[in-house]
């Protein structure tokens, strides 16, 4: 992915200060420009191991800090993982997404890890993990196993960060990014509106994400869920039209990044969805559950699509960014045939 030019505070807020019209007529024109308008890239997000974190996100239903009657469960087996892929695969999702509710995973879990990348892997799904820090070593066993996707989100600006996470700092979630870049897996991070940020917050969230040595690929943007028992039980709701600013603005930036519209479509109607699409959302997670919050049926979803003349995009992959590497890397070392001489060796 090409890398988009450098982005400052004040640039970003001059998009969310433009008219709301002129600004959707930009963010349509730019994701025409790089996507298909009218596909949507659609991911399955499941909760392997729910619950019992030690974080202190303000948002979480999962910090074991709140009390907000969710009871934790222990990582998944690896067979229950992959029925629950072959079941999203099934439905129509092309990305398969797993969470664990871990400041980071322990060395004991990888074997474990491992084995469910490499059987969504075998069904012909994109996959993707969320589960907190890694180290190197951990990145790299990932994405040996053919991990496609991981997803690291900064949820807000740096400036606002330190009032809703005091358990990891801004910097651990970038450094995480850059591990995860390091070892050739795909970067997928976002952020959260609602968590009581204003206009500039939004805007430097944005801006550190496209300033990233390489924009992610995949940008969830999310609705606060507002759940009791968590500190931002009682926030004000996001207006609709603010939501779809942040979408748009995104797409701008990102121009080439998947912007995802995440948690809290649930509370979203049909027409603020479909102006997040007119706004450049082209991704939706699919389920009646996004780890522990509700979100819309598939059969909602297909209904909606249909009304706006949207198609889920169709993509089988069967080797993540590594093995394609190490596929060339044979093919160059291999030996000369009749029809080929391999000048490489």
């Amino acid at each position: 992915m090409q890398h988009n030019p450098h982005w400052t505070l004040q640039q970003a807020q001059a998009l969310f200060a433009k008219p709301f019209m002129d600004l959707m007529f930009e963010a349509q024109t730019v994701h025409r420009q790089h996507f298909d308008p009218h596909q949507i890239q659609v991911s399955t997000l499941l909760s392997i191991k729910t619950g019992a974190c030690p974080e202190d996100c303000k948002y979480c239903p999962q910090s074991a800090r709140y009390n907000t009657g969710l009871e934790a469960e222990q990582l998944m087996q690896v067979e229950q993982v992959l029925t629950s892929a072959q079941k999203a695969k099934a439905a129509g999702s092309t990305r398969f997404c797993m969470g664990a509710a871990w400041k980071n995973p322990r060395d004991r879990d990888m074997p474990y890890l491992e084995q469910m990348v490499e059987g969504v892997k075998a069904m012909g799904m994109e996959t993707c993990m969320t589960l907190g820090m890694l180290s190197e070593s951990q990145a790299q066993r990932l994405a040996a196993a053919g991990l496609d996707f991981y997803n690291h989100n900064l949820d807000t600006s740096p400036e606002f960060y330190g009032s809703i996470i005091t358990t990891r700092t801004y910097q651990d979630r970038l450094d995480t990014l850059d591990k995860v870049r390091g070892a050739g897996i795909k970067v997928c991070s976002g952020g959260i509106v609602g968590l009581g940020e204003t206009i500039a917050d939004r805007a430097g969230l944005l801006v550190q994400l496209a300033n990233l040595p390489e924009p992610p690929e995949s940008v969830p943007i999310n609705m606060l869920v507002k759940v009791k028992g968590t500190p931002l039980a009682e926030n004000d709701e996001v207006d609709a039209f603010d939501f779809i600013r942040t979408i748009a603005v995104a797409r701008i930036m990102m121009p080439r990044s998947h912007v995802r519209l995440s948690a809290g479509r649930e509370q979203m109607s049909e027409q603020t969805q479909a102006m997040c699409f007119m706004a450049g959302a082209n991704s939706i997670f699919y389920g009646c559950k996004l780890l522990t919050t509700p979100n819309p049926g598939e059969d909602q979803d297909l209904a909606l699509f249909r009304k706006l003349g949207l198609n889920g995009q169709r993509h089988q992959t069967d080797a993540g960014d590594n093995q394609r590497q190490q596929q060339l890397a044979g093919q160059l070392l291999a030996a000369d045939t009749a029809q080929f001489y391999n000048a490489a060796r």
